[in-house]
């Protein structure tokens, strides 16, 4: 039977975007043990999507002990519980192998990615400031959604970081006007593409506006039961390993998301290296990469990932995988 284990660890600064903020994130680290070995992950339950710490456990500790990850998909449901005992399996499966996750899963070898620094959502001018300091990194992920005052945020971003490349994260905080308001500035301003403007089911209207500013959906993609909705309204997919269930379905989806002409982002919760681990797997080839969790944090797992400003490298099998 797979057990679970609640943890915290510190933000550096306190992490702010439009539905709060937070000093500390709560993740849930999973084990599985078989014939002396000892697979593990990392989920983190997402309160957005009525998960809880305590509820995760709940469920992941509710499973049999004779586990495949193909049953797994039938047991649980997309989502963190789901994810933190699937990527444990799969380390585990590693392990009995000798073998990398990424030959198992028939994949190429993993190469080193360049990943998004996400700046929190502030006051204009502690924003610049923070821009400035990041200003070497290639490519800056902005918290909005908190109303027209998003435009002077993004100019002082722009000032601070002028060479970066820019997305905007709105977290569901826009409406279809502001959008359609905000998108020409955003687009002046050098802005690639905004992340879930509008609230998941509440985002027929991106079908029938045009999108000057390219639209990422986030809220509104978990799996890829997902996708029909999507179409006409967005024009990339945010693919996050506690949203699809782990990188079973990842794969999966990201697969699926190319051959529906959707661009493919992957992204984070802000968790430590070992929930990046495996997301560096799907995010080989992606149009955008943000696995920037570990950079938030004050501590991490022990063999973290390699980061070298924004570059980060695939996991040692020290840490997983």
């Amino acid at each position: 039977m797979p057990t679970a284990t609640p943890e915290a660890f510190r933000f550096k600064t306190p992490f702010a975007i439009s539905r709060g903020v937070r000093t500390e994130t709560r993740v849930v680290t999973v084990r599985v043990m078989r014939d002396g070995r000892e697979g593990w992950a990392e989920c983190l339950p997402y309160p957005r999507y009525g998960e809880t710490v305590e509820g995760v456990i709940a469920a992941i500790e509710a499973l049999p002990e004779a586990l495949t990850r193909s049953a797994l998909q039938d047991l649980l449901p997309a989502g963190a519980a789901r994810n933190g005992v699937d990527c444990a399996l799969w380390d585990l499966e590693a392990k009995a192998q000798g073998r990398p996750v990424w030959a198992l899963a028939g994949l190429a070898p993993p190469e080193p990615l360049i990943t998004a620094f996400t700046l929190s959502l502030d006051a204009p001018d502690r924003m610049e400031a923070a821009a400035r300091a990041a200003a070497d990194r290639p490519v800056l992920k902005v918290k909005l959604g908190a109303g027209e005052e998003d435009v002077a945020r993004i100019e002082a971003v722009r000032r601070g970081a002028p060479d970066a490349r820019i997305i905007v994260d709105a977290n569901e905080g826009w409406t279809a006007d502001l959008y359609a308001a905000l998108a020409p500035h955003l687009v002046r301003l050098g802005v690639a593409l905004v992340e879930q403007p509008l609230p998941a089911g509440k985002d027929e209207a991106l079908a029938h506006m045009a999108r000057p500013l390219p639209v990422c959906a986030d809220e509104s993609c978990h799996d890829r039961a997902s996708l029909p909705a999507l179409k006409g309204r967005y024009d990339l997919v945010n693919i996050k390993l506690d949203k699809t269930g782990g990188l079973t379905e990842a794969l999966a989806l990201r697969d699926a998301a190319r051959a529906a002409g959707f661009g493919v982002m992957v992204g984070c919760m802000a968790a430590t290296s070992l929930a990046m681990a495996p997301a560096v797997l799907v995010a080989q080839g992606a149009d955008v990469v943000d696995l920037d969790g570990p950079l938030l944090l004050a501590d991490d797992r022990a063999a973290p990932l390699r980061y070298e400003g924004s570059r980060v490298w695939p996991a040692g099998p020290e840490l997983w995988g």
